[in-house]
């Protein structure tokens, strides 16, 4: 099969033409070229793997020389790699390896090799097809595992035997499990039973490594299927138990809970469809997170979660922490909204009151419209009639939220009397009465006793001073 007609990009013309000069082989391979074999095209593709039987460092300086312009060029002589930045596109330069490895680590000894080397230290067979740069068969397939094959009918397996390529790098088993979730193909028997074999390996990989993974399988189109497949192969227990336990159904006295595990990944996917929002999907596979340690069941009612939104909040430091991931605003949003994402589904299921619909915009902030997605695709059912009336429930809350937010303006309100207010129009100090005022106008406001405006806020200023037994010690007006 020739590809040329496919290998548009400049840098493939000029890699072609250096390595005919100095009889240096060159081949693209990896991502581009399944993706090319994937979609027949190569239009937006932004990654590049070249592999070159010589020195991959020379041959990127010697393409950026030829292309007469200055491109950012980076160099990373432990690893003999070069990455050369053409416009959007990163074109990376490796010389063609042979590698082998020690049981206790994943990094290679690397020696060089020839292209047939190169091909069988690749983690898959869809990974290992090449395409040649050479002037006498440029733009030739060279697949020597069957990847082709393996592309059309949708395949994960390796190119050598399973066990000797997990065990020799064991972040390869995630890789497995997040190509066959991205592109939606099934990982080969044989090699499902290698990564259930030599899932306990995953120790020796970084935290980072991991989670970086599971985000790019969270980033998927449809992430329940990675899910599955790291519980299918003893992976979850391990890299996440707190996602394991939620797995399984419970029965007393006839009674039975539903498979929280299982509906979780249904909301994640329901999720997958609404937004690309990797924290908010993060926040659907955690908002039931506390569901295994608040289970109980109640004679006469069934089981019960009672607190697991305020106690799945407390759990997200930890799993962030552990995971690798940041301990910054995103951890916060995350919490924000699993606390939460059970306060729009109660509105939906009761009358809903302006007090507790202003209450849920206040808290929720910037981050309701999130949390509104969160709580619709939380809402599973077999039962189709059962979703659609859930759905237009929801639909009544939204409305009552634009309803109130046009009129009073709640949405990350100040309440229009500040502590420093209080503190000068009753001539005293920070201190407890001040935060007892302040709180008094809020929750008045939320409640919607009194109205959001200067006026009304100052008049309930004056009585709960005067009911502290305070005494007006300086006038406030309005453009203090």
């Amino acid at each position: 099969m020739n590809l040329s007609e496919h290998l548009n990009h400049k840098v493939f013309q000029i890699i072609a033409s250096l390595a005919a000069k100095e009889g240096t082989p060159s081949y693209v391979i990896g991502g581009f070229v399944r993706d090319l074999l994937i979609s027949g095209s190569a239009t937006g593709t932004r990654d590049i793997d070249i592999v070159v039987i010589g020195s991959g460092i020379e041959m990127a300086e010697k393409v950026k020389r030829s292309i007469g312009k200055e491109l950012p060029l980076s160099i990373f002589k432990n690893f003999g790699t070069a990455m050369l930045k053409w416009g959007d596109t990163e074109v990376e330069f490796v010389g063609a390896r042979k590698e082998s490895y020690r049981r206790s680590s994943r990094k290679p000894l690397v020696e060089n090799g020839t292209l047939e080397d190169d091909q069988n230290r690749r983690d898959f067979t869809i990974n290992a097809l090449a395409i040649s740069l050479n002037p006498k068969d440029y733009g030739e397939l060279l697949d020597p595992f069957g990847g082709l094959k393996h592309l059309e009918e949708k395949l994960i397996t390796t190119p050598l035997e399973p066990c000797r390529t997990f065990s020799d790098d064991p972040l390869r088993m995630l890789r497995g499990i997040r190509f066959a979730t991205r592109l939606g193909f099934s990982i080969e028997a044989e090699t499902l039973n290698a990564i259930h074999q030599h899932r306990q390996r995953i120790g020796i990989v970084s935290q980072e490594r991991i989670s970086d993974e599971l985000n790019k399988i969270i980033a998927s189109d449809k992430p329940g299927k990675g899910f599955l497949l790291l519980e299918q192969t003893g992976l979850l227990e391990i890299i996440f138990p707190e996602l394991q336990q939620m797995k399984g159904v419970e029965e007393v006295n006839a009674m039975h809970h539903k498979d929280n595990f299982l509906h979780t990944l249904e909301v994640l996917d329901n999720i997958a469809l609404k937004t690309d929002n990797l924290w908010l999907r993060w926040a659907a596979l955690l908002h039931d997170i506390a569901k295994p340690r608040t289970k109980k069941f109640e004679p006469g009612t069934g089981w019960t979660f009672h607190a697991h939104e305020f106690i799945g909040a407390k759990m997200i430091p930890g799993i962030f922490r552990r995971l690798k991931l940041p301990l910054n605003e995103k951890m916060k949003y995350v919490q924000k909204l699993v606390q939460l994402h059970l306060r729009p589904i109660v509105l939906s299921q009761e009358i809903v009151t302006d007090s507790a619909v202003r209450r849920l915009i206040f808290d929720a902030g910037e981050d309701l419209e999130d949390l509104m997605t969160l709580c619709e695709a939380d809402i599973t059912s077999k039962n189709e009639r059962t979703v659609r009336r859930h759905l237009k429930n929801f639909g009544i809350v939204r409305e009552k939220i634009l309803e109130l937010e046009e009129r009073d303006s709640i949405r990350n309100f100040q309440p229009p009397i500040s502590g420093d207010d209080i503190q000068k129009v009753f001539g005293i100090p920070p201190s407890r009465p001040v935060g007892t005022i302040k709180n008094a106008i809020k929750e008045a406001i939320l409640d919607g006793k009194i109205p959001n405006d200067f006026e009304a806020a100052y008049g309930l200023m004056l009585e709960e001073g005067k009911a502290l037994g305070l005494t007006v010690h300086q006038e406030l007006k309005r453009d203090q």
